[in-house]
């Protein structure tokens, strides 16, 4: 035996007008009054959900227009909710103007990243901490022996040890020198090519490759 339907109980008066006047509201699109009444599952019969279009309509709550051999009904329009064809116009620029700015921001990027790809692969971060601290060992050197010079603890040194000295210095001055030309115009570059990074980006980038150290 097949199930029995279950009844939808009717609404009539004012409460069948504000059923349909939320659905309508609700649905924003247009409804003959045959639709609303089966859309409603018969909540309005159709000659009840005519009358009440009907009304609603003269009461100017819903518009109306005729299509056909029927009239069909919707929910009135605010002028606030329309979109003018300025409006429009505007959004379409905004989203030009964010798509070329993605563009541009993504090939910066690309660039940005090929030139530290670059960097890395021809310039050895652990090379040049290797050097730095090679400097530093050696500065340390010279400096315990001319305090050791300076308090009369070590004989004199000879002319010969002097110059082999001086030699030394000499050609470790240059190298430090070559390697502060090379961090310099390294950093020219990322900075060329990083002009969108922030102040905190750069100093991170910085940090990470120890130019400072």
């Amino acid at each position: 035996m097949a199930p029995r339907k279950e009844k939808t109980e009717k609404v009539s008066g004012d409460a069948a007008a504000d059923t349909i006047l939320t659905y309508l509201r609700k649905q924003n699109r247009p409804y003959s009054a045959t639709d609303v009444s089966a859309n409603l599952h018969n909540k309005v019969t159709k000659a009840a959900a005519a009358k009440i279009l009907k009304d609603l309509h003269e009461k100017k709550e819903i518009e109306g227009r005729a299509s056909g051999k029927q009239i069909v009904y919707h929910c009135v329009q605010s002028v606030d909710d329309a979109v003018t064809p300025e409006h429009l116009a505007e959004i379409d620029n905004t989203i030009s103007t964010l798509r070329a700015e993605t563009t541009t921001a993504t090939a910066s990027a690309k660039t940005l990243r090929a030139s530290l790809a670059s960097l890395n692969t021809t310039l050895s971060t652990s090379d040049l901490r290797s050097s730095i601290a090679k400097l530093e060992a050696e500065r340390e050197d010279y400096e315990t022996r001319l305090g050791a010079l300076r308090g009369g603890q070590i004989r004199p040194v000879k002319k010969e040890e002097k110059e082999k000295a001086d030699s030394e210095w000499k050609v470790w001055k240059g190298i430090a020198g070559r390697r502060t030309n090379i961090v310099k115009e390294m950093w020219k570059t990322v900075e060329e090519v990083g002009q969108g990074m922030s102040a905190e980006e750069k100093a991170e980038l910085r940090e990470r490759l120890g130019l400072d150290e």
